[in-house]
């Protein structure tokens, strides 16, 4: 027996709900005006393909043809990343739905720039590579590494995102970003700045803020959390965006499964910050912090957790 839906009240009172939420620029700027994540995880796939394509290419390619199949995926995979770009230019709320023509020269500029940028994106996830071989016992070779890590696959999503996001695209550093959390629960902000070799071993769990400065050979694992401790607010209550709230870390740090480093503190050189270590200060170079030495300072400040 079929029902008889209310659909046109249901619909209007949808459209009620969605007030606010940016619907109106949405229907003025056209019906695809949105970047599309699904496009997104399609580009990023086929420029990571041209990264490495003898890993995530056609399983039949001959030395002779890997250069016409890294041309190939990069001009498909480009052209469609300058249309998302577009989008999102267009879709930014400071534009207030610009139109096409007045976002496409902007995207062309950036498109530009992320292309010269590749050659550099790829000579840094081949340190990362070699450190998470180096740094992995279990590790029986790099291939394994760019197969299998999820560490690597989501520093791989990163460098892409950080170069959009340096060159101040809206929207779609972020959904890259979230395309590698999802698949590898490693939840890192685009616009985090991290030196070369970097590794997460196993992952699940990592944070890494917005705002943090990483050095090179840092190495993280699983539940670790680059987090802000406190957000600043304006005169009237506003959160304010941008300012610097997450840690820096120096090169050659190691930071243990599930500690937590909060707030804009420095972690100094070559130290090693335990597992479940919750930290709020900075620490010199060459620092050994254990959770029982970071509980014993919590208890003796005062301070809360």
């Amino acid at each position: 027996m079929s029902e008889s839906w209310p659909l046109g009240e249901v619909v209007a009172e949808l459209r009620a709900a969605s007030a606010g939420l940016g619907d109106r620029r949405h229907r003025a700027a056209g019906r695809n005006a949105l970047p599309s994540r699904e496009e997104l995880i399609g580009i990023v796939g086929d420029i990571r393909a041209a990264l490495f394509p003898a890993h995530f290419g056609a399983s039949d390619l001959s030395s002779e043809g890997i250069d016409y199949f890294v041309g190939r995926s990069l001009d498909a995979a480009l052209h469609a990343l300058d249309e998302q770009v577009v989008r999102g230019l267009g879709f930014a709320a400071e534009n207030g739905g610009r139109d096409r023509e007045r976002c496409e020269p902007r995207a062309a500029e950036v498109m530009k720039a992320f292309v010269a940028r590749l050659p550099a994106i790829r000579a840094l996830l081949g340190t990362d590579i070699r450190a998470a071989f180096e740094g992995d016992p279990a590790a029986t070779s790099m291939d394994e590494a760019i197969f299998c890590y999820p560490g690597v696959t989501a520093i791989t999503h990163h460098r892409l995102a950080h170069e959009l996001y340096r060159l101040c695209v809206p929207l779609i550093p972020r959904i890259i970003s979230e395309i590698a959390h999802s698949a590898t629960g490693i939840d890192i902000h685009p616009g985090a700045t991290i030196g070369a070799s970097f590794f997460i071993d196993h992952g699940t769990g990592v944070v890494i803020g917005e705002t943090c400065v990483i050095g090179e050979r840092v190495r993280l694992y699983q539940g670790v959390t680059l987090g802000a401790r406190s957000f600043a607010l304006d005169e009237k209550g506003r959160l304010q965006k941008g300012i610097p709230r997450h840690p820096i870390v120096e090169d050659d740090v190691i930071v243990y499964a599930g500690a937590t480093i909060l707030g804009r503190v420095t972690i100094g050189r070559g130290s090693s910050i335990g597992g479940n270590v919750w930290l709020t200060r900075s620490v010199p170079a060459r620092s050994r912090v254990t959770q029982a030495q970071a509980q014993s300072e919590i208890f003796e400040s005062g301070a809360g957790i």
